[in-house]
């Protein structure tokens, strides 16, 4: 949790929230992704100075276990001084403990964003979904949270101006706007009415013109006429020089094969590598999240 220090921006998690995206497909499937739509709504997370700390909590922790599909879990929430916004200690349930920063006590409209996380993780140890390692293990959470819609609620709860800041989670604002933009692609649903903090609908534009950059590179039609020069450019050098490395910086390779060459490249919806063959327009379909790609190879 970034309290007044500075909030790092940009996207130099991206590399591993990719591969969270792609490893939520693979062990939910494209049908149990989409069991978490519509969005959290709003009136669910709400959260007054004239709620009651305790109880307001337990109704909020409610609401993200119904949308989580996690019925059979309830929550007891706590408030203690620590460092991190909160703690879930994941036993085999059926009661999971969670235990928020008592900053939270007197910034209440925050504590939906802070139960979100840390409901997520639930959700994943239940999944026996993980990463090695806390850091990635934490960016899997944030990127899970954000893409099966509880996570517009952190990237709410990012405000900064000249004196103060707050920014809960491990993801940067922007790449909290690159996931909920992925959703928002996937899902026909727009966020933006949301959020409450300038900040956070600007890191949204900010994450959604770096999720339309994936939707338009090579071979995809939709790729601008420098990448399409580029890609018709290696892929002349590939068909020349058969197993040669592939060019550094793009987003695609070039494979040999017994029917001829290949190219490989990331499907923009789930990050899957996809490979189709050197031939023209051609129209793929990614077999983890079924989206259907025009290609011109």
């Amino acid at each position: 949790m970034a309290n007044g220090s500075p909030v790092v921006h940009g996207f130099p998690h991206l590399d591993t929230v990719r591969s969270a995206i792609t490893a939520l497909y693979r062990r939910l499937s494209y049908d149990g992704v989409h069991r978490y739509a519509p969005s959290l709504v709003p009136a669910d997370a709400a959260f007054s100075d004239q709620d009651d700390l305790h109880l307001g909590a337990q109704r909020v922790a409610r609401a993200m276990v119904r949308h989580l599909h996690l019925p059979d879990a309830r929550m007891i929430v706590a408030f203690r001084a620590m460092e991190h916004a909160g703690s879930v200690e994941l036993a085999a349930g059926p009661e999971y403990f969670i235990e928020l920063n008592d900053r939270f006590r007197t910034h209440r409209r925050d504590i939906g964003a802070a139960l979100s996380h840390e409901v997520m993780h639930v959700l994943l140890h239940r999944l026996g979904l993980e990463f090695p390692g806390t850091r990635d293990n934490e960016i899997l959470t944030d990127t899970a949270t954000a893409y099966l819609g509880a996570g517009w609620l952190l990237l709410d709860a990012f405000r900064e101006d000249a004196t103060a800041s707050q920014k809960l989670g491990y993801l940067t604002p922007e790449e909290f706007g690159y996931v909920l933009a992925k959703r928002a692609f996937a899902f026909d649903e727009d966020p933006s009415p949301w959020f409450t903090s300038p900040q956070a609908y600007t890191a949204f534009t900010a994450g959604r013109e770096r999720a339309l950059q994936d939707s338009r590179q090579p071979p995809l039609t939709a790729a601008g006429w420098a990448g399409r020069h580029r890609y018709a450019k290696d892929r002349r050098h590939a068909q020349d020089h058969p197993g040669a490395p592939a060019a550094p910086g793009v987003p695609y390779t070039f494979e040999g094969g017994t029917d001829g060459l290949r190219v490989s490249f990331a499907c923009p919806t789930c990050h899957q590598r996809i490979r189709v063959p050197v031939r023209g327009r051609v129209r793929a379909r990614c077999g983890l999240c079924r989206t259907v790609l025009d290609c011109n190879t």
